[in-house]
């Protein structure tokens, strides 16, 4: 069975992301996109992914629940889990490693997390992404497999805050894939698997890139399955 999947999505809570990300609108707007597969995958943090379940329940989507985590090296990397209760649980062991000053609003966003009705719960008063971890790329990688989650670099091709941009080359380690953002990047994949996400932080991002699998069933263990043999796709199906 083909599937297109968007693994790379951001929503109100990430302070660069637009506040009409509310997991329910990116759901939705993903359903509109012919899209099968989403992932929530703030910076450094899970907290909207219990919202976002009963969103793509709503809307006949299969979610992923994870973050964008910075690692010490300031590069980006996608952890990626089957329940939000897990994504959650690694949230809290990430927060007890990253360090970064208090969001101001009004300069770098909001970072608010919803409930189901999208009733804001809660803000972040850490700033997400003006941080980092204390966690390397290899290390929080063992960890993210600890966990249960799937390793994926995040745009490795990018000109910051990527593989490329801080070390210049791609450590030999165990990921599950690599995401990249063109058909011809800057470093090498080698035989990894490689993916494609929007990276969306406004609703007509979502499903500009993502990955076609052929999933043997809508499971996190045959999506990681399929990621091996995943197609990156990289102009939105019309």
């Amino acid at each position: 069975m083909k599937v297109r999947a968007d693994l790379h999505i951001h929503s109100c809570l990430s302070p660069c992301g637009d506040l009409s990300m509310a997991p329910r609108d990116i759901a939705r707007t993903a359903r509109e996109r012919e899209l099968d597969i989403v992932a929530l995958t703030d910076h450094n943090s899970a907290l909207n992914c219990p919202a976002f379940r009963s969103a793509c329940s709503e809307f006949g989507l299969y979610p992923l629940f994870g973050m964008e985590v910075t690692t010490a090296e300031e590069l980006h990397c996608l952890a990626l889990f089957g329940r939000p209760e897990e994504a959650l649980r690694f949230g809290d062991f990430i927060a007890k490693h990253y360090v970064g000053p208090g969001n101001i609003p009004e300069k770098f966003g909001d970072q608010v997390y919803l409930d189901e009705e999208e009733n804001i719960l809660g803000e972040v008063e850490v700033n997400l992404t003006q941080g980092a971890c204390d966690l390397g790329l290899s290390e929080l990688g063992r960890e993210i497999h600890n966990y249960g989650g799937l390793f994926i670099p995040a745009h490795i091709d990018r000109p910051s805050f990527s593989v490329a941009s801080q070390l210049g080359f791609l450590p030999p380690d165990d990921y599950d894939a690599l995401e990249v953002t063109q058909p011809q990047g800057l470093l090498d994949t080698g035989d990894f698997p490689r993916t494609a996400g929007s990276d969306a932080h406004y609703p007509e991002d979502i499903g500009k890139r993502c990955t076609e699998l052929d999933v043997t069933e809508l499971s996190f263990h045959a999506i990681g399955k399929a990621l091996k043999k995943g197609k990156p796709l990289f102009s939105r199906k019309k």
